[in-house]
């Protein structure tokens, strides 16, 4: 009852947020805001699920004016088709939309539809905007591949570095996705902080309340998941680090299974091969296109959420469990610590040792696990949604008074 109590005093304060006058001129304000729909409108993990979360937020909260979402090519799946039926988001294709177009010729579409604001929502605003009249937003990420360019082909650190730094330059502000990532782009840029705003993710509102237990039971039996397992959720790359987990695993307490969600990619070959000379094979499970529908319910299911990764921008995965009342373990170096909050555990990312014993810790003790699944959940109340998309209506208001 106490932790309930402090959320509510939270979630008021969200209200009060809403109800603030700034709030009330964007409620009857009108206006047109274009966004970069790349990532929105094809992919259906990582950043197009935080592009169309974002959007489908604002829109939402701030139902009177237009989302334009502009993109060369649309995929043809439910989660996009879902978004793209929201009444006050439209679909904007262009009629020659070549790979240059999001760069150079999308401002053509701008001016035509009389964009007011213009949202790059991953690193990149068209060339040339600065010298136009409509304002433009940029976000940030994370400069990983400046932090860590053995992760990345040359090429592509050099165009992402391109890209992400003419546009921090040229943008009239910047989005940080956290205080992170805003010192890396003060540090690694230059760029004044005055510039930068940061303004946290948050996640799908399907993480944010109960699954029903009939439902938990289809999907624990769909994946013949078992009892007790820990979780671990993301990309199988070198920089996300599952090698570690894999190599605390055998401290770990024997009737706890790995069940780990991701796309895989050159790295599971290291991976696989630490398993084998771990022996431990019979205690990890790997789940692959895991329909989005179904990621509620298997981090309510799992005993503990474990995320060891070397560096990341904000760690969204973290704020899925937390919301799930799951416990998190999580690694020191980058902003992990703002997404779990201080009630959650962290270990240095090279020291398997460490993993298995606080994971043991969390584990042996239900105390621990309540107080971490209680405190957890209080503390994400900080990303929720009318919080998060107030301060970004804040932003673009900002940018037209």
């Amino acid at each position: 009852m106490k932790t309930e109590s402090k959320i509510q005093s939270i979630k008021a304060e969200s209200t009060a947020l809403e109800s603030s006058s700034f709030e009330h001129s964007a409620l009857n304000i009108e206006l047109k805001i274009g966004y970069d729909g790349k990532r929105a409108a094809n992919n259906l993990t990582g950043l197009g699920n935080y592009s169309r979360s974002l959007i489908e937020a604002i829109a939402s909260q701030f139902p009177k004016s237009q989302y334009l979402v502009y993109t060369p090519k649309a995929k043809k799946a439910k989660q996009i088709d879902t978004f793209f039926e929201n009444k006050n988001i439209q679909l904007k294709l262009p009629k020659n939309g070549t790979f240059l177009w999001r760069t150079l010729n999308i401002l053509k579409d701008l001016f035509q539809d009389n964009v007011q604001i213009y949202h790059g929502l991953s690193h990149e605003i068209p060339y040339g905007i600065q010298h136009t009249p409509i304002k433009s937003v940029v976000t940030i990420h994370d400069l990983i591949f400046l932090r860590f360019p053995q992760y990345y082909k040359l090429i592509d650190r050099k165009l992402y570095e391109w890209k992400s730094k003419a546009a921090c330059k040229n943008a009239n502000r910047i989005i940080a996705i956290s205080e992170k990532t805003k010192s890396d782009i003060v540090e690694l840029y230059q760029i004044n902080p005055g510039k930068i705003d940061v303004i946290y993710q948050s996640c799908d509102d399907s993480f944010k309340g109960p699954v029903d237990p009939p439902r938990l039971n289809e999907i624990k039996n769909n994946y013949t998941l078992p009892d007790h397992y820990i979780l671990n959720v993301g990309t199988i790359e070198s920089r996300k680090n599952l090698k570690l987990l894999i190599q605390a695993l055998p401290g770990m307490r024997e009737e706890y299974m790995l069940v780990v969600i991701g796309k895989p990619t050159s790295y599971l070959k290291e991976v696989e091969k630490e398993i084998e000379t771990l022996g431990v094979k019979n205690r990890v499970i790997f789940l692959q296109n895991i329909p989005f529908a179904d990621l509620p319910g298997i981090y309510q299911l799992a005993d503990l959420f474990v995320y060891p990764s070397f560096y990341e921008g904000f760690g969204i995965p973290i704020i899925e469990a937390l919301y799930s009342q799951t416990p998190v373990v999580a690694a020191t170096g980058s902003c992990l610590e703002e997404a779990g909050g201080p009630h959650s555990l962290y270990i240095d990312p090279t020291n398997a040792t460490a993993l298995s014993e606080t994971v043991n810790k969390v584990l042996n003790s239900k105390e621990i696990q309540n107080e971490m699944k209680a405190k957890g959940l209080e503390f994400v109340q900080k990303f929720n949604s009318p919080l998060v998309t107030q301060q970004l209506m804040d932003c673009y208001l900002n940018l037209i008074r």
